[in-house]
């Protein structure tokens, strides 16, 4: 139950356009289906520090009945609030998939704010602003190739999920319910929590990476939408379960 629950929520959040879909995407074009394999190398690393570190400074405090309270209301409101706006955007038409277009295309709709993220990360790792510069000045597609040039996949992944806030704020809120959830089961519990959230990361970055490597459109973005209407309103559901179990505590 908490493998599956956790696979199905984190896909829900990894279908989302971000930063890291964007990475995933420029560099599946650059350097092929390995890349996202790579990425999510990093991003998992990351995630296993995390609850690594949650499990051992919050374990005492995560078993209080208040905390428990606080933390599971916390996350069903921010899972009632995720599965609404994801319902409401991909009706709307604001959610889509453009694997479509040629490789200079769709590097070239990566976001300013996105690209600055990334130049920021990269100084971080050593790579000069100078570089960053003299990238400004050439088409986007080179600015593109050359801002990621220096940074390894896997420290992309990395870096970039650690650089979005919405990352943060999944963890602060619905992943720091869902080990509290989990710590019933004991160790099992928080394995199948983990287990499932990387699985579903893996799995949606990887089918985005094959798509695009291999030059194909593998889902339309009338059927994407169906799918996002769908994850939202199983957010809705475990959002609201979330809340039940922190009133009935």
């Amino acid at each position: 139950m908490i493998f599956a629950t956790s696979f199905v929520v984190a896909f829900s959040g990894a279908m989302v356009p971000g930063p890291l879909l964007t990475f995933t995407i420029s560099e599946a074009i650059r350097g092929g289906f390995i890349t996202a394999p790579l990425i999510m190398l990093g991003h998992a690393i990351l995630e296993l520090v995390l609850v690594l570190v949650l499990l051992a400074g919050f374990s005492v405090y995560l078993q209080q009945e208040s905390v428990f309270t606080w933390i599971a209301l916390l996350g069903g409101a921010f899972l009632l609030y995720m599965g609404y706006t994801m319902i409401r955007d991909a009706w709307q038409g604001r959610l889509s998939l453009n694997f479509s277009s040629g490789p200079k295309e769709r590097i070239e709709e990566m976001t300013a704010d996105t690209e600055d993220t990334l130049v920021r990360e990269g100084a971080l790792m050593g790579f000069s602003e100078s570089a960053a510069v003299d990238g400004s000045q050439r088409t986007n597609e080179d600015s593109v190739v050359i801002r990621t040039a220096a940074m390894h996949p896997a420290v992309g992944g990395f870096l970039l999920s650690l650089a979005n806030p919405f990352w943060s704020i999944w963890w602060v809120s619905v992943g720091l319910g869902y080990i509290t959830l989990s710590m019933k089961n004991g160790i099992p519990g928080v394995t199948s929590f983990y287990m499932g959230h990387i699985l579903a990361d893996v799995t949606w970055y990887c089918m985005v990476a094959a798509a695009v490597a291999g030059g194909r459109k593998f889902l339309s973005n009338s059927a994407y939408r169906l799918i996002l209407i769908g994850c939202g309103f199983f957010l809705i559901l475990l959002g609201g379960y979330f809340i039940y179990m922190g009133i009935n505590k």
